[in-house]
């Protein structure tokens, strides 16, 4: 097999946790063409990624006519894919599938299975890359999940640096990314702890982290959210990295990261940079690789807003 294919529905983060499959399935045929389909807002993603050829865009959960999907099939069959893999277990996505007309059509056991030629288990106990991982069982891969790779531009690298000498972060920084995404929220999946409680987890830390100065990330959507911390604590700097790999650059220069359970989480598992991740109701075991590396330390409530600050300030100053 030549030329693989994987569905791979969700935001940023879910790329992120399935990057280890496309690492392994690109170990095991170095010479592949390996192309994923990937909802709009998650393409950037594939920027820091090494092991994907091309990224065709499709709203698996959009309002989507007959010739928008028409126009994704053509495109598939174009491309004459061996294999395919996918993490959808809808039956819409499973018939999809099967009018691709691909030979090897690879997903989860459940509902429409006879529209696969092979499935495998799904085991939700467990860490999500894992999980996502078994997939490749499908093709009778067995090895090893790896650990989240991430492919970084030279020139991303560059725009770091030069931001670091700019803000003065050369000897080191603490970064605090806690934005969330706009759809997220509006699905009820609310992943921003308070911006004053943060206000509060900074002040308690400031005078005890050695003058290491505290930076905050605004992306796109989070100009509320930074404002409302930048108006207590306004000598903080803030950086806005226009893309993942500046962010994901920023955050392995990093001394520490704080965040919630979100994208910039994975790319501090992946990069190495100790953390403190907020979580709510989600299981850490599921979105962590190790919940015994020291590293890597979380917060977790019944609500994110339920973590009181001093828990968090606790966890800081507890390496």
């Amino acid at each position: 097999m030549r030329r693989f294919l994987a569905l791979v529905p969700g935001g940023v983060g879910d790329q992120l946790l399935f990057f280890p499959t496309l690492t392994t399935l690109k170990r095991s045929f170095p010479d592949a063409v390996i192309d994923v389909v990937v909802e709009p807002r998650s393409a950037s993603a594939y920027r820091v990624c090494g092991a994907v050829n091309n990224v065709l865009k499709f709203d698996f959960k959009g309002q989507n006519s007959l010739a928008d999907i028409g126009n994704l099939l053509g495109t598939i069959r174009d491309h004459n894919y061996d294999a395919v893999i996918s993490l959808g277990t809808r039956f819409g996505v499973r018939f999809l599938l099967w009018l691709t007309g691909i030979p090897v059509r690879v997903g989860y056991a459940g509902q429409g299975n006879w529209l696969l030629t092979n499935t495998v288990p799904l085991n939700q106990n467990q860490y999500a890359s894992r999980m996502y991982h078994d997939l490749l069982k499908g093709l009778g891969i067995t090895a090893d999940c790896p650990p989240i790779i991430l492919n970084l531009p030279k020139s991303d690298l560059e725009w770091a640096d030069n931001t670091k000498k700019q803000l003065n972060l050369t000897s080191g920084y603490i970064l605090l990314h806690g934005g969330s995404s706009a759809l997220a929220v509006s699905k009820g999946i609310n992943k921003v702890y308070d911006p004053l409680k943060w206000v509060e987890v900074l002040q308690g830390i400031q005078p005890k982290v050695g003058g290491v100065p505290i930076v905050l990330v605004q992306g796109p959507e989070d100009s509320e959210f930074v404002g409302a911390i930048a108006k207590e604590l306004p000598n903080l700097p803030i950086v806005s990295p226009p893309d993942i790999g500046k962010l994901s650059a920023m955050i392995a220069g990093a001394n520490l990261l704080l965040c919630t359970d979100s994208a910039p989480m994975h790319i501090g598992t992946a990069v190495g940079t100790a953390m403190v991740a907020l979580f709510g109701p989600t299981d850490p075991a599921k979105l962590l690789p190790s919940l015994t590396d020291p590293r890597i330390r979380f917060v977790k409530g019944e609500t994110i807003n339920d973590i009181p600050p001093k828990a968090i300030i606790d966890k800081i100053l507890s390496a």
